[in-house]
């Protein structure tokens, strides 16, 4: 019953949401075009449920072709643009992955999706978190809110990433899988707000 109450409410929950915040995706877009040369949106492949891929969705917040420079974001990138600032900041870049959860790419909630680089690494332990749909926020988003900003005081970012953060994120990831409940994602939605806001 959980797995049909939990798409119900994602496909809702995101379709008014989308329709609410409509204006403010306009107002985005155009501050993005005028900001710096690219499109609006960011595409880049991610790992989901089962190890699938699929597109994952993001107001571009980056110089054109930035990802070719690395896939960690940290502290004060210089390739972040000026609105990429704020929208990372309010977490408003990930809001295009509504469409990711309306096409059932993702959930609400969910471990966050990795990319392949990543999911290369894992323990079979931590790919149980492949198991279940990822999500637009989870345990591990509340607790690395700030991930960009700790990973900008390491002294190997990328060593950092893959020998702390991403243990300690997919522990997160492993605990919600095991508590997984209507309960729980309504527990990290506010949480998360709370965060937000």
């Amino acid at each position: 019953m959980y797995p049909l109450i939990k798409r119900l409410f994602d496909v809702v929950s995101a379709l008014i949401v989308l329709i609410l915040l409509l204006p403010l995706f306009i107002v985005i877009s155009l501050w993005i075009i005028i900001d710096s040369k690219g499109g609006v949106f960011y595409k880049q492949e991610r790992i989901g449920k089962n190890q699938k891929k699929f597109g994952l969705y993001k107001f571009r917040s980056m110089q054109t072709g930035a990802d070719k420079q690395g896939q960690i974001t940290i502290g004060n990138d210089n390739r972040i643009t000026k609105v990429g600032h704020f929208i990372r900041k309010y977490k408003i870049d990930e809001l295009p992955q509504l469409i990711n959860i309306i096409r059932g790419d993702m959930s609400v909630v969910g471990p966050r999706p990795e990319v392949k680089k990543y999911v290369d690494l894992y323990t079979n332990e931590q790919l149980k978190v492949l198991s279940v749909k990822p999500g637009l926020t989870d345990y591990a988003s509340i607790e690395y809110f700030d991930e960009q900003t700790i990973l900008g005081q390491a002294e190997d970012p990328n060593k950092e990433y893959i020998e702390v953060v991403m243990p300690a994120k997919l522990n997160l990831n492993l605990k919600y899988i095991k508590e997984k409940s209507l309960l729980t994602d309504l527990k990290i939605i506010f949480k998360t707000l709370g965060k937000i806001f």
